[in-house]
């Protein structure tokens, strides 16, 4: 994925599933050395710390990755009113899709 891995984002508290976001080596060590989730932001081509102008930063609780080291998952606690998606909702994942039943 032309050095990008995926990082999820989850409520260190609820659990709930907050946004899906892509990290380079950059945005992974600035995640690191700062404490807030840093990711690349693909459609601007540079780093974006989420939060940084709307208040709701993600201070990261605790960080993992999966047993392929391919993806990385930060259990966060919002910053600011708690709005994590642009569309001012706390979580991206918000329309749902129906399933067919088999």
């Amino acid at each position: 994925m032309d050095g990008l891995v995926p990082g999820i984002v989850q409520d260190a508290k609820t659990g709930e599933m907050l946004m899906l976001g892509f990290l380079n080596e950059v945005s992974y060590a600035k995640t690191l050395e700062t404490g807030f989730v840093t990711f690349w932001s693909r459609t601007r081509q540079k780093l974006w710390m989420k939060g940084e102008t709307s208040g709701n930063r993600l201070r990261v609780i605790e960080a993992s990755t999966d047993c392929d080291n391919d993806a990385l998952l930060f259990k966060v606690e919002v910053e600011g009113d708690g709005l994590v998606c642009h569309e001012g909702t706390v979580s991206c994942f918000t329309k749902n899709i129906a399933m067919e039943a088999k």
